[in-house]
């Protein structure tokens, strides 16, 4: 009897140490987030005097109004839709193309193939060679540019082998007696059984699509092709954007230019935020799949 009310509390002790990390961690994760939306939200007078530490001090819309009103807003979140939603089919699709061939062992260019690919993971051929290989293909300033320059993740591929490897075999000799050939059996068959993987390579994908904004800034010249993220960047560091969103309300609202940049931040990452409830599922599910069955 000893040993156990000894052993129960310890786990008492373990849980207990467990759940405090994780309370540290939320809140840590948590605040930085907070702190943004109620500095953006909170009364001038109280932003110039530094009285917001977590919650909002007063109610000021005026900084959302400000980004709204800026003329290539609604224009870069068209963009930045398309790049995500297009960008993250591609993705997918090209990543499964490359990782079916690699977890069947009968393929016996498999290895070369896998350490052919993995050798990007350390190596790569660096901005500028990158940037004049765009330039030769016509791709700069270009949406199908946006769309290529980053459309697989080598990593991703190996998760996706991962999983399809950990498919029952059985499966597909089935298919094969009944004349089904590799495409068929790829798309009727490893696909439809993939879709927690898919789902969370898919979100890891729209996640990176959605935030990305240095290469599309490199490579677009056209503010009607920039994303919302890389207009966020102009926003942040644009010192003549203060005046240039006063001059687009239409009443006269003192906003300082941290509670517009505050703002922008909360317009931009709100989509993806909202996202992700739906595929949480999906998303736990196919990385722990992806990593335990192999």
């Amino acid at each position: 009897m000893g040993v156990k009310r000894k052993s129960d509390k310890g786990d008492l002790l373990f849980d207990s140490v467990i759940y405090l990390l994780i309370i540290f961690v939320c809140v840590i994760t948590l605040y930085p987030f907070v702190y943004v939306i109620s500095l953006s939200i909170s009364n001038t007078s109280n932003v110039m005097h530094n009285d917001v530490l977590l919650f909002p001090k007063g109610f000021n819309l005026a900084a959302y109004k400000a980004v709204l009103s800026y003329k290539g807003i609604f224009v870069a979140y068209g963009n930045t839709l398309f790049y995500t939603l297009f960008g993250t089919l591609i993705s997918l699709m090209l990543t499964a193309f490359a990782a079916y061939p690699l977890s069947r062992k009968e393929w016996k260019f498999r290895n070369v193939a896998t350490i052919f690919l993995a050798i990007t993971l350390w190596f790569g051929g660096g901005m500028i060679p990158f940037y004049l290989m765009m330039k030769d293909m016509h791709l700069l300033n270009t949406r199908l540019g946006v769309l290529l320059y980053a459309a697989i993740s080598t990593f991703y591929i190996i998760v996706m082998r991962t999983y399809f490897a950990s498919l029952p075999k059985e499966l597909e000799e089935s298919a094969k007696i009944d004349g089904a050939n590799d495409l068929r059996i790829f798309f009727q068959i490893v696909l439809p059984l993939s879709k927690p993987v898919l789902a969370a390579i898919g979100l890891y994908y729209a996640i990176d699509k959605w935030n990305s904004f240095f290469w599309e800034m490199i490579l677009l010249n056209k503010d009607s092709l920039l994303p919302v993220q890389a207009l966020l960047v102009r926003i942040i560091r644009d010192s003549s954007f203060d005046k240039e969103i006063q001059s687009a309300l239409t009443h006269n609202l003192e906003v300082l230019p941290i509670t517009i940049q505050y703002a922008a931040i909360i317009v931009t990452s709100l989509p993806i935020i909202f996202a992700y409830p739906f595929l949480q599922k999906y998303f736990v599910k196919g990385v722990m799949i992806g990593a335990i069955k192999n």
